[in-house]
């Protein structure tokens, strides 16, 4: 292979080599970008908290010098241009408020002209996830549910909603046919309509939530029902606030009157959950979590589907109690474009539920009549060249259809469901603590077999 874009090959250099000498050619052409600063700068600027630049730091520096005048942004993006302008306009907003409340923490003596709002909160990990649906298709995910080890843990003492439970992990399927859950099914049929995350301070969280421009989410309780305070992200989506300190956390037991799980299959918690949405919409929804909760962003990187490009980013708590994977599509040709278009707009795609031995889960889970993704040969025989395993591990992960990364740090086992409810599936995982990445090398075998899965159906 020969690259070529920033200088040229003499041909007379190629002529001289024998041709029993070259193994192959590989041939490709690219434009030749003249990225330079200007280029840069006028058509992928981004909104402070966005980007890589230290504009915090640089902030720093002018309010240091005494500077009490405006500040404002000042954004080239040709993604904004066509983008939701109410959004691109909350996005400003909460990037430049978040950012001065930075500078005013790092300089206190610094001039800030805003109200005191709360520090970025610890976010801990998943709370629950509650799932509208409704008739047949609510009993199909209660199959699915049990096929995965769930029990029932108890019914809402006055709607329409059962609460199912394993170790730490609680998912709600709510049937109510008004409200917030009522209208999410109307729209979307089964979907995922709200996400509880545990913080350190619930009500700090609210509040910060609230100050960096995201819209307070009121439902009527029911009598004697407490109330968990809840906002909006971006695209409307519900996220709940509960903690410990204020015994949000009991609401289980006294809306719910659950009861401690049994064994089930061995899940422990949720490792992480996925949401799919549009690029535009990817980078609002990282502004969200690193500006509201005490959380850091990993470098974007692409996924590369059979019929197209993901760009995927994690954005994660420090220690990996909240791990968010959020994967850009803008094809409607690729599994995770397809999964958006034909929800609209719905995002989370998936959940990862964590086990400590993930070929004991496997066996519960297909005495259960849990069906696993189907992995092809090949996709062993793949494995085989890459890494050195144990005599017969292999086997037996095939025998399951588990997969397999690995790193420098740790190793890591992922086990796939049938997806369901127009392409929404689970994951299970078996994490290395110092392992963490998300199998990504994995992501094209899965994204096949998944294809494949659902082309049988028909």
């Amino acid at each position: 292979s020969f690259h070529t874009l920033s200088r040229k090959i003499d041909p007379n250099t190629i002529r001289s080599i024998p041709g029993d000498k070259i193994c192959y050619v590989q041939l490709a052409d690219a434009p030749a970008f003249d990225m330079d600063v200007l280029y840069w700068s006028r058509h992928f600027r981004n909104m402070p908290g966005q980007g890589d630049l230290a504009c915090t730091e640089f902030m720093c520096a002018i309010m240091a010098t005494g500077y009490h005048g405006p500040i404002s942004l000042e954004i080239f993006n040709d993604q904004f241009r066509g983008g939701s302008t109410a959004q691109i306009a909350l996005d400003g907003y909460r990037s430049i408020i978040a950012t001065m409340d930075d500078v005013r923490r790092a300089e206190p003596t610094a001039w800030v002209d805003l109200p005191p709002i709360p520090a970025r909160v610890k976010a801990e990990g998943v709370a629950y996830i509650e799932f509208a649906s409704q008739g047949d298709e609510a009993r199909a995910l209660e199959v699915m549910l049990g096929s995965l080890g769930f029990e029932k843990a108890g019914k809402h003492r006055s709607k329409a909603s059962t609460l199912w439970q394993q170790g730490e992990v609680r998912i709600v399927v709510n049937e109510e046919t008004t409200g917030n859950a009522g209208n999410a099914f109307q729209k979307r049929g089964t979907t995922i309509c709200d996400i509880g995350l545990k913080v350190a301070d619930a009500g700090a969280a609210m509040e910060r939530a609230v100050a960096l421009g995201s819209a307070r989410f009121d439902t009527e309780p029911g009598p004697g029902d407490g109330i968990l305070p809840a906002a909006q992200g971006p695209s409307k989506a519900v996220l709940h606030f509960v903690d410990a300190n204020t015994g949000l956390d009991r609401v289980w037991e006294k809306e719910f009157g659950a009861k401690a799980p049994g064994a089930g299959a061995g899940i422990t918690h949720i490792d992480h959950h996925n949401q799919t949405v549009s690029h535009d919409n990817m980078l609002s929804w990282v502004l969200f979590y690193t500006s509201t909760f005490a959380m850091q962003k990993s470098p974007m990187v692409d996924v590369f589907e059979p019929d197209g490009l993901v760009r995927s980013q994690v954005v994660d708590s420090p220690g990996g109690g909240l791990k968010v994977t959020l994967n850009g599509a803008d094809s409607n040709r690729t599994l995770a474009g397809r999964f958006m278009a034909e929800t609209y707009g719905t995002s989370v795609q998936h959940i990862a539920l964590a086990t400590d031995d993930i070929f004991t889960t496997a066996e519960a889970l297909a005495a259960r009549g849990f069906e696993a993704l189907e992995m092809p040969q090949n996709y062993y025989d793949d494995l085989t060249s890459r890494f050195d395993f144990p005599t017969g591990l292999v086997a037996r992960m095939q025998a399951r259809g588990i997969l397999y990364d690995r790193d420098m740090d740790g190793a890591y086992f992922q086990l796939y469901s049938r997806t369901f409810a127009r392409g929404m599936f689970f994951e299970v995982v078996q994490r290395d603590p110092r392992y963490a990445g998300f199998g990504a090398a994995n992501a094209p075998f899965r994204i096949a077999a998944q294809k494949r899965a659902q082309i049988a159906k028909g």
